[in-house]
């Protein structure tokens, strides 16, 4: 490129579009921009160049990276997982880091001409591997709704390990490969300089941090807050590179520091778009050391590795949750969410690299490997399921079994409401149901909480919403009405396919966070979407109303109207003889439902030809047998249809009157 801002362009372009691309196909954006990485770089169109101010922003995406976790990590919550964390995480890193070691010198001994590597880099590569992409995962488990089941716990527990180890694995892999010193005596001067750091940052730092904030906070400018917000990460990432550590090293301490602090969450979100363009930086530059030439060359090296660090992995990590206790598709399941490779594998690799502790042509291979590995990843885990029954006939009589016990719970419901997710929502819906006197039956992915639920009383089982199985043993063919309460629009998709195929009648329930996906959950066969955040403004609109002196009258019409020009099923409702003591306005619009006789003046008629709307009647629905038609002009009544009308009373009547009249 000819000149800085138009590679600047080249790289926004093609990011932005690589972007989009993955998007749509629900793939993590990393793996996007490692392909612009790839086809822009040196060794693909040769269109963008490396350069020291490109690996140095890059750096900073790390450096920000590590923050971020930083403030993710706190005592109570390495306390709450310390027996995952630190057991099945440890054994996990340490016993990769070995076997990939001990790979790494079988491969020497059978290839010497194409793998040269001594016991430092096999460290560094062992270290490099064990690493799994908690970006990709953390992602793909969230949309699975699988982050509070066992393997998701045990996979998180594992990545956050991870995250610790990578730290001092960025202190170790520098220190073996300085010569000219001893080893013993390289490490402990690391360690000592490390520990100084660490006290230094951690003591000190923890007595200044919170009280500069609050000197910050007090001004009440956010970009005040926001420059010395970048001040305090670029700083002690600055300290660290000073005393011979990382970058990386110093960000995660002031990340660790912040979130002990009351500015953790206002910080999380400063720091994301840095955080997140930075990081897409990095992997553009990682994208841009592979050389397609040579990965094409060694193909069947590069696919060796790749299948060697899957199944590696697979193994390793799948036969330690086994021994630690977890069913074995639960342990299945973990090992098939961590045998890709990760992010700091990158780094780390790259720092091996730069240290010349590895040939570049292995450093190419393993890349290559560790680049298809995560774009393996999300079809791996899209197809765990079907690998675990494959691979386990144990796990096939485990999930039938659990169909069985939520089959059995249910046996003799009708007419219940199935709850999907039992979490703060789906247990306060439960409570009205049964104060109401209404049956219902919830599925949940949480084993404690199901646990816990079912010892107080609850009728609530473990099982997956989003499975067509799950939903047939809740006796959705028997059930009122399916409540959805969790606020996940991948995830109510996926239950809506199987509703409208297994009972295409049955009212289904939404919530949403917003009304962004109002439009593809309604075409998907939601009779209503919640938005929680529009719930929520008009409570606070209606108590802020109330405090400034608004009749309470007036507030309940006004937000009732404003629910009537969101919720079509609050456009109107059956009336009884309980709402005889309703005010004329909350009445005003009513449902009514007119059953079709063979007699009846609108059989073979259309109603085009009945012109109800000219009575002041809405017709919403025309129901025949189980079936709802679509409703407009051209729609021909049949003797048995039955007709649901809105309107006020009186245009009821008149319409009413028209459809039996002889």
């Amino acid at each position: 490129m000819s000149s800085a801002l138009e590679l600047t362009l080249l790289l926004l372009g093609s990011a932005v579009l690589a972007v989009v691309a993955f998007r749509s196909l629900n793939l993590p954006p990393m793996l996007g921009y490692l392909l612009v990485g790839i086809f822009l770089g040196p060794h693909g169109f040769g269109l963008a160049k490396e350069s020291p101010a490109t690996h140095t922003l890059a750096e900073f995406g790390v450096v920000f990276l590590m923050f971020s976790i930083g403030l993710e990590f706190s005592l109570p919550k390495l306390s709450s997982m310390r027996r995952i964390v630190f057991g099945l995480g440890m054994a996990q890193v340490l016993l990769t880091t070995v076997a990939v070691m001990t790979c790494g010198w079988l491969l020497a001994w059978l290839l010497p001409q194409l793998v040269d590597i001594g016991w430092q880099a096999a460290f560094a590569l062992g270290g490099a591997l064990a690493m799994s992409s908690t970006a990709i995962v953390s992602k793909l488990l969230a949309e699975r709704l699988e982050l509070e089941s066992a393997h998701g716990r045990n996979i998180m527990g594992v990545l956050l390990f991870q995250d610790l180890a990578f730290v001092p694995l960025l202190i170790l892999v520098p220190a073996l490969a300085r010569p000219g010193q001893g080893l013993l005596v390289t490490l402990g001067w690391a360690l000592l300089k490390a520990v100084l750091v660490l006290v230094l940052l951690l003591v000190i730092g923890q007595k200044l941090m919170r009280g500069w904030f609050r000197v910050v906070v007090k001004r009440r400018s956010q970009e005040l807050f926001m420059l010395n917000l970048l001040l305090v990460t670029l700083g002690a990432a600055w300290i660290t590179d000073k005393a011979g550590l990382s970058l990386a090293l110093g960000a995660f301490v002031v990340g660790m520091l912040i979130s002990e602090t009351e500015f953790k969450y206002q910080v999380e979100e400063d720091i994301k778009p840095f955080r997140d363009v930075l990081l897409g930086l990095f992997f553009i530059t990682i994208g841009m050391l592979l050389d397609v030439r040579l990965v094409i060359a060694y193909w069947w090296l590069v696919l060796l590795f790749l299948g060697l660090i899957i199944l590696l992995k697979f193994g390793v990590i799948a036969a330690l949750a086994s021994l630690s206790g977890a069913p074995v598709g639960v342990a299945l399941r973990t090992g098939l969410g961590l045998a890709q490779a990760g992010e700091f594998g990158f780094v780390l690799l790259n720092q091996a690299g730069a240290l010349k502790l590895m040939d570049p042509l292995l450093i190419q291979i393993v890349l290559a490997s560790m680049v298809l590995s995560m774009l393996a990843a999300p079809f791996i885990l899209a197809r765990a399921d079907a690998i675990v029954m494959r691979l386990s006939a144990n796990e096939w009589m485990m999930q039938s079994l659990a169909l069985t016990q939520i089959a059995t719970r249910t046996m003799g419901a009708q007419q219940h409401v199935v709850i999907a997710g039992f979490g703060r929502t789906g247990q306060s819906l439960a409570k009205l149901l049964e104060a109401e006197g209404i049956a219902y039956h919830a599925l949940d992915l949480d084993p404690d909480r199901v646990r816990d639920a079912q010892a107080g009383g609850a009728s609530v089982s473990y099982g997956d919403a989003t499975r067509r199985e799950s939903l047939v043993a809740a006796g959705i063919h028997r059930a009122a009405a399916l409540v959805i309460t969790y606020s996940g629009t991948a995830s109510a998709l996926k239950i809506l396919h199987f509703t409208h195929e297994l009972a295409p009648n049955l009212p289904v329930i939404v919530r949403s966070y917003d009304d962004r996906d109002l439009d593809r959950l309604r075409a998907a066969g939601a009779t209503e979407v919640v938005p929680e955040a529009i719930e929520s403004s008009l409570m606070l609109a209606s108590h802020a109303l109330l405090q400034l002196g608004v009749p309470l009258r007036k507030v309940v019409r006004r937000v009732q109207t404003t629910r009537e020009q969101r919720y079509a099923s609050l456009r109107g409702f059956f009336h009884g003889a309980t709402d005889a003591g309703e005010t004329a306005d909350s009445v005003q619009l009513r449902l009514y439902s007119v059953p079709l006789g063979e007699t009846a003046y609108a059989v073979n008629r259309t109603l085009a030809i009945l012109r109800l709307d000219e009575l002041g009647a809405e017709v919403t629905t025309v129901r025949r047998g189980q079936s709802r038609l679509k409703v407009d002009g051209a729609t021909l009544l049949q003797a048995g249809d039955t007709v649901v009308l809105r309107g006020p009373a009186a245009s009821l009547a008149l319409a009413e009157e028209r459809l039996l009249k002889s």
